[in-house]
Order: C-alpha cells, then structure tokens, then sequence
C-alpha cells in the first residue's frame, strides 16, 4: 500500500485525505473526521448528505457534524463518488482524522468497496510494518507484566486507607458529615482506595439494608417494604450530553483545579427592600412578581 497524498484544507476546516492504491483495492482515498473548529479534538456524525454511489462536487456537504460548539456541514473540497461509509449516522465522540469514508475517481471501482470494512481503513491509515522475530519474542515475554503490576494494587488500596489519615473527595466528606457517617467504615472504590460521592450513597444505601436484614428471622413480613422501595432509586432519566456540554463541563472544571480562587462576601441588610417587594407585589394583583434579583 502505498500513501501518495496527505492533508488538504477545505473551506469549512481541516480535513486529512489520504489516498491509496493497492492490489486488492482500485485507487481510493480514506477522508478522516475533519476538524471544523480550533478547539475540536472529537466530532458526532450527523445526517449524511450523500449517499454510496453520489457524484461528489468540490464544495458539496458530505455530512453534517456536531463539534464541541455547534453542529456544521462538512463541505468536501474533492471531486470523486462517495465509495464507502465508515461512520454511520449516530456515530458519536469519534477523534479527529479518524476514517469516516472512502472515495473513488471512477464510478465503476464504487462496488469494489462494498466489503470495505471500518478495521482496513485503520490498517491502511497505518504504515506496515513487519516485527522482526527477534522483536516479537522481548513483546511476548512482556506480557505477563500486567498481571504482575496488577498485584500491588490492593496493597496501594489498603495503603490509601491505612494509618490516621483517611483519603476521601470534599464532597465525600461533607456528606459523611451531614448523615454522620464514620468515614473509616466506608470502603473507598476511587483512585488508590479514596472514597468518593458514590461511595457514601452507597454505604446509606447499603444501612437500611442490613438493619432490616436482622429482624428478618422474627419478621419475616418486614421483607415486603424492601421490595418496594426499590423503584425509587431507579426514578431518574440518563439524558446524554451534547458535545457543547462536555466541553463546558471540562473547561469549568480546569478552571476550578488549575486557577487559584478567593472568595469575597459582604453581609447586606434587606429588610427594607424585602418590605418594598412584598407590597409591590401585593399592588401588582399578579400581573408581575419582582424578585430580589430587580433590586
């Protein structure tokens, strides 16, 4: 296989077009996640534009993308016919340059990609290389070398929790504090044995559990109240987040661990606007309702 053909730079952003040639495949060239934004290192795929066979025009929309601001149409700056696609509708938190579809020249070479799998475009993205044997033997003696690094990790674990100081999250902390947990009593599942925020919920959780679990020999009857509330902890509603809500949520968080903050406060005596407010409101008869916020 050999690469002929590297980078171009289309009009909505930076797309990365490699082109091939080999003996199993005619001409073609593999068209990557293109990056529509300075600040982009992944993309969703949105609605395709084209599909398998089209005639591609330079600066026609091959497929709508969402990047981490806004969702975009990814105007190709090639002429050729759409091959293969790699990345179907829906497709999400796919990095950059990696393949999305196949071009061709030549109309007739389209049905030649239609075994054209997702694994041979990341084969052919790749340079070839073959391991010497003298290489592959260090590789394979190598690898029991995880499960011997994975033994220490209970040991880091009990470290983690061992001695005075117990490692545990602010939060974790502040709702120990506030249902009166001993935190030396929960077991911690994050980084090196630290307890975190899912922890205690799941050691409240875990309390009614074993307290009914007593009396369950007496009363068997108590059983039925468990069963029961089980419902309630599953009332919620997973909504994924868009791409502009991830990032807002990463740059938040580098802002809150990486920039020192101070905090300022000043006491403000509101009597008398909370007064004024209350007697605009009653004067209004509901056509508005002011808030402290107005004043």
């Amino acid at each position: 296989i050999a690469e002929r053909a590297t980078a171009r730079l289309p009009a909505a952003g930076s797309v990365r077009v490699r082109q091939y040639s080999s003996a199993r495949y005619p001409d073609h060239q593999v068209v990557g996640m293109p990056a529509l934004s300075p600040t982009m290192t992944q993309g969703n795929v949105g609605q395709w534009q084209k599909s398998v066979g089209d005639k591609i025009e330079p600066g026609d929309v091959l497929v709508e993308i969402e990047t981490d601001k806004a969702q975009m149409d990814f105007e190709f700056q090639e002429e050729g016919y759409l091959a293969k696609i790699l990345a179907p509708t829906g497709t999400k938190d796919l990095p950059i340059d990696s393949p999305v579809a196949i071009i061709v020249e030549d109309q007739a070479d389209v049905a030649a990609f239609a075994e054209f799998s997702l694994d041979a475009a990341k084969s052919e993205a790749a340079k070839p290389e073959a391991p010497s044997p003298a290489a592959a033997a260090p590789k394979a003696a190598a690898q029991p070398e995880p499960s011997a690094a994975a033994a220490p990790a209970p040991s880091a674990a009990a470290a983690a929790t061992s001695g005075d100081r117990i490692f545990a999250s602010p939060l974790a902390k502040t709702l120990a504090k506030e249902k009166g947990i001993d935190l030396a009593q929960v077991k911690g599942t994050g980084p090196r044995g630290r307890i975190v925020k899912a922890d205690i919920e799941g050691f409240v959780a875990a309390a009614p559990a074993k307290a009914a679990a007593a009396p369950a020999p007496a009363a068997p009857a108590a059983k039925a109240p468990k069963a029961a509330a089980a419902p309630a902890a599953a009332g919620f509603t997973d909504v994924p987040l868009t791409n502009m809500r991830k990032v807002i949520a990463t740059r938040l968080t580098e802002a809150k661990s990486t920039i020192p903050h101070y905090y300022l406060t000043q006491n403000i005596a509101m009597d008398n606007v909370n007064k004024l407010r209350a007697s605009l409101n009653t004067a209004a008869n509901g056509a508005y309702k002011l808030s402290v916020n107005d004043f």
